[in-house]
């Protein structure tokens, strides 16, 4: 076997491992019944024949049950806006009007996948005391969305940043100024989320000037069992 397909093997079986730690801890604190793996995996729905499969959010796998399908997109430079998609629901775009510069977060029940709330916290000339309040205030069992748009850093602080680590975050701590960054966690997690991607701004790297392209992230996330 050649080293490429080991590695590819070895990555398929990091990515199964992390997520079933996800599903395994998450919401833990709030009495998150076991879920099995094989119900967490699912099967895969065939597509009938002369016929495209949509799947919720427009993923490309359908999620199992007992599971919410989600689909994240951070903005563009500072022109066009970040959109979050959850349970097949448009819950934040520039189209509903909800986004703004910085950090764009949504809030979600954990149990029934209701949209909580929305909100918008300027990182580059706004009040960080606003974003404070706001994550202080999310109850257990929620899930927390968050997409990034222009520049969600510059005046995110220390005690902002541990929080996000609280709801499971790993790159809070190293944001920075016109960073891309989208996130999933939620209140109560006790370990790490692996729905998580970061690109820092690198003038070498930049797909546009003074800033990276934009971040795309879709996965299935586990309901919070009664």
């Amino acid at each position: 076997m050649r080293v490429t397909g080991v590695l590819r093997i070895l990555a398929v079986l990091f990515t199964l491992a992390t997520t079933w730690l996800f599903v395994n801890t998450y919401f833990n604190r709030a009495g998150m019944k076991s879920v099995s793996l094989r119900s967490w995996l699912g099967g895969r729905v065939k597509p009938t024949k002369g016929h495209t499969v949509q799947h919720k959010c427009g993923n490309q796998r359908p999620c199992p049950a007992n599971s919410f399908a989600f689909r994240i997109t951070s903005g563009a430079a500072n022109v066009v806006g970040p959109s979050m998609c959850f349970d097949n629901v448009k819950v934040l775009s520039s189209i509903k009007n909800n986004v703004g510069r910085g950090l764009n977060i949504a809030l979600v029940n954990g149990s029934s996948g209701q949209l909580l709330k929305t909100a918008a916290f300027d990182m580059y000339s706004g009040d960080v005391q606003h974003l404070l309040d706001f994550l202080k205030a999310i109850s257990a069992g929620t899930i927390v969305l968050v997409a990034s748009y222009d520049d969600p850093a510059s005046k995110l602080n220390d005690e902002a940043r541990k929080l996000f680590a609280e709801l499971g975050s790993s790159y809070a701590a190293k944001l920075a100024f016109r960073d891309n960054w989208v996130f999933l966690g939620g209140k109560g997690l006790k370990n790490k989320s692996p729905f998580e991607q970061h690109l820092k701004n690198d003038k070498e790297t930049n797909k546009y000037d003074g800033w990276p392209e934009l971040l795309e992230m879709e996965g299935c996330v586990p309901k919070k069992l009664e």
